[in-house]
């Protein structure tokens, strides 16, 4: 477990040391701070509008304001989980230094878990940002913290699933534009997947429903902790980093 602590502070300082940390943390500010000012500012014209019709209806701020936010913040992941990846393996390999963490007395997955573990701490970082948006909403109004709670657990066990296939898709490329691009197409597979149960009923597309993201994400939305969307996340880190074992003893072999 220490070594994996020390990988995981190596790589969380390279981000930090360069521009990429500030860069995606900036970003996302930005985005999601664009995001929560629409949804309050329609929830508010909404609630007003409702009032002066002389049919005040109650309005849940999680209904109208938190869940929507988590799924925006789902859809920003897309974009940002490759940028975060890309570099992991993809810099080792271009900078050639990948041969000497391969024949390194460190295990390949200690190197892998330390690296994807830096990932996702990066990724929490960034909800942090948004949670400073989402405290707002308990100082001037009586929120329920549990769903919101929930959907945080989402949002991170989500992207654990997507930078696990990131960390991946890294390790089979020294360039790390290559890298970002397939894995932000993997991604998107990903989610899309869901949308073939639209229009179609056949078993075929009931599966390719069940491997989308999405799919799982709608429950923790909701404020629900299924434990069959858990295990599907959970799996998704595995083969995730798995896959990421095997393209590492074939680099060990190689070196």
């Amino acid at each position: 477990m220490r070594n994996v602590w020390v990988i995981a502070q190596k790589e969380l300082n390279s981000y930090f040391v360069s521009p990429v940390a500030y860069l995606l943390l900036t970003m996302f500010a930005i985005i999601f701070g664009f995001f929560f000012w629409n949804s309050v500012g329609y929830f508010n014209a909404a609630s007003l509008q409702s009032q002066m019709s002389g049919q005040a209806m109650p309005m849940s701020v999680n209904e109208y304001v938190i869940r929507p936010l988590l799924s925006n913040i789902s859809v920003v992941g897309l974009f940002f989980i490759p940028m975060i990846t890309m570099r992991l393996f993809a810099e080792e390999k271009r900078m050639g230094t990948i041969e000497l963490l391969a024949t390194s007395p460190i295990r390949d997955i200690e190197v892998i878990i330390g690296k994807w573990l830096s990932a996702l701490i990066l990724y929490g970082v960034l909800l942090l940002f948004s949670a400073i948006n989402f405290s707002l909403l308990f100082r001037y109004g009586n929120p329920d913290w549990k769903p919101l709670a929930i959907g945080y657990l989402g949002l991170l066990l989500q992207a654990g699933g997507l930078l696990a296939i990131g960390t991946f898709i890294s390790t089979l490329t020294k360039n790390q534009i290559i890298a970002g691009a397939a894995t932000f197409g993997v991604c998107l597979l990903l989610w899309v997947l869901e949308w073939v149960s639209g229009y179609e009923t056949a078993t075929w597309a009931k599966v390719l429903a069940y491997f989308s993201v999405i799919t799982h994400f709608d429950s923790f939305s909701k404020g629900v902790l299924d434990t069959k969307d858990a295990v599907y996340y959970v799996s998704l880190i595995f083969m995730g980093l798995f896959l990421t074992s095997r393209s590492m003893e074939s680099l060990r072999w190689r070196s």
